[in-house]
C-alpha cells in the first residue's frame, strides 16, 4: 500500500501595498513537494515610480534569510502584474510556469504591468496552455477573471484540495459569493482552504457561515 504524498504550503510575507487607506499584504507561497520545491509568485524586490501611489513597503525574497532562493526548483506566476513577478529576476534559468495568454497580454498591453519586471535577463518562461499537472498532486488550473490568463495552483491533500489563488480571489467575500469564471472554478473544487496574495489567512468553507 503506497503512502500518501506529504505536501506542505508555507506563506511568505514579502510586503504591503496601501490603497484607499487600506493596507494590503503581499504573500508568495512555497510548496514543499517530495520531488521539488515550488515558489508561487515572486512579489517585489524594488520600488518603481509607476506604483508609487500604492506606497509599497517591501520585504524582498532575496533579503529574507529564512527563504533559500537556491532551494527553489520551479516558479509559478499566477499572473504577471507587478506585485507577482517583481522577483522573477532572482531565478535566472529556473523554469517559470505561466499561462501563454497571460504572457502574451503582459508583453503586448499597455499599462498592464512593469515590462522590465516581466522580461529581465535570464528569465525562462514555460508557457502553459490550459490545465497542467506540474507534479504528482500539484496542478495548474486556468482561472480567468482578474486577468484573462490568471491561473491557480491546486494541491491535492486528502479529500479536499488546497488552492493557491493569487489574485483570482482578492478578499474572502469573493469566494462566499463568486462571480468570475475563476472564482466559480475554485468553488467547484470544494477546497478545504484557499490561500490568496492579499490576505493574511486562507479562506475556508466555514468562513461563509460567519
Amino acid at each position: 500500500m503506497s503512502m500518501p504524498i506529504t505536501i506542505t504550503i508555507t506563506p511568505v510575507h514579502v510586503g504591503d501595498l496601501h490603497a484607499e487607506g487600506e493596507e494590503m499584504p503581499i504573500y508568495v507561497h512555497v510548496i514543499d513537494h517530495p520531488q521539488a520545491r515550488v515558489l508561487v509568485d515572486t512579489g517585489l524586490t524594488e520600488l518603481h515610480p509607476a506604483v508609487a501611489d500604492l506606497d509599497p513597503h517591501i520585504r524582498p525574497l532575496n533579503e529574507q534569510p529564512e527563504v533559500d532562493l537556491d532551494s527553489i526548483d520551479i516558479v509559478v506566476n499566477t499572473h504577471l502584474h507587478f506585485d507577482h513577478c517583481g522577483g522573477n529576476h532572482l531565478f535566472p534559468g529556473k523554469p517559470i510556469y505561466v499561462q501563454r495568454q497571460e504572457l502574451d497580454d503582459a508583453r503586448s498591453e499597455t499599462d498592464y504591468t512593469i515590462p522590465e519586471w516581466v522580461d529581465p535577463p535570464g528569465v525562462n518562461y514555460v508557457p502553459v496552455d490550459g490545465e497542467l499537472e506540474l507534479l504528482p498532486g500539484v496542478r495548474l488550473l486556468p482561472a480567468p477573471g482578474h486577468t484573462r490568463g490568471t491561473q491557480v495552483v491546486v494541491v491535492e491533500r486528502g479529500q479536499h484540495p488546497v488552492v493557491i489563488a493569487g489574485d483570482a480571489v482578492v478578499w474572502h467575500g469573493e469566494l462566499d459569493d463568486p462571480t468570475t469564471e475563476g472564482q466559480l472554478r475554485i468553488r467547484a473544487l470544494e477546497p478545504e482552504a484557499v490561500w490568496m496574495t492579499h490576505a493574511h489567512e486562507p479562506w475556508r468553507p466555514e468562513d461563509s457561515e460567519i
